[in-house]
């Protein structure tokens, strides 16, 4: 049965339209951006079967443009709309933490930084910037890795710390492994960069760890 024969108060669109984006499935969201199905499904249908193809939506959305083009009722033209969405929410989320007055609320932070760094294949190492009243002034990709590690240079962290004149910094890298405990390695190249940047006046407000689940922060575990 094709969706416009549904019961209005299921159909996907209708049903954001009247109860709001969260009251959606991930599937009925899917549906609204394949907009079509294909011969024998709906949009929904499509969409469940993608799911359970890729695992979770999460995965689905990191796939490159071959394995995504692969599956049925995808190709180029959707690879490059999905890319645009995930961009703008990752610049909504840039522009909130930019408006804020001061940088307080640790929730927001770590959701900007997961929208960042989660969906890489190997580990990544990037660093947040501030200003004196912890407002952002940048956001920089600093070193990229395997997906067991990355080298991370204090040195370089220094040099960006300067050129944007920060006073201040938030860590950030992602575990491709999804686990977000801290390693002895994170909590050796943290107290390295905390000692190395307070010579030069710069404090280390915190390091977040992105995998699976909730970001996981360093100081709000008593590690810095």
């Amino acid at each position: 049965m094709p969706i416009t024969d549904w019961p209005i108060q299921e159909r996907p669109r209708e049903k954001l339209l009247k109860r709001g984006a969260e009251a959606l499935s991930d599937a009925e969201l899917l549906a609204i951006f394949l907009r079509t199905g294909v011969v024998g499904k709906t949009a929904v249908d499509l969409a469940r079967d993608l799911l359970l193809e890729y695992g979770d939506l999460r995965h689905l959305l990191a796939a490159d443009l071959q394995r995504f083009s692969s599956s049925k009722g995808l190709g180029p033209a959707k690879y490059v709309q999905l890319q645009a969405v995930l961009e703008i929410g990752r610049r909504y989320l840039q522009e909130d933490l930019q408006r804020q007055v001061t940088l307080h609320n640790p929730s927001d932070c770590g959701a900007y930084l997961q929208a960042r760094l989660r969906h890489y294949p190997y580990e990544v190492f990037a660093c947040l910037f501030l200003d004196n009243r912890h407002r952002v002034i940048e956001f920089e990709e600093l070193f990229r890795g395997t997906i067991d590690g990355a080298n991370v240079h204090p040195r370089e962290i220094l040099r960006r710390s300067l050129l944007h004149n920060a006073a201040a910094l938030i860590l950030a890298h992602n575990h491709p492994s999804g686990v977000c405990e801290p390693s002895a390695a994170d909590r050796r190249i943290t107290q390295r960069l905390q000692d190395a940047l307070a010579l030069v006046d710069i404090r280390v407000l915190d390091h977040f760890i992105i995998g699976e689940g909730p970001p996981v922060s360093m100081a709000a575990l008593g590690l810095l």
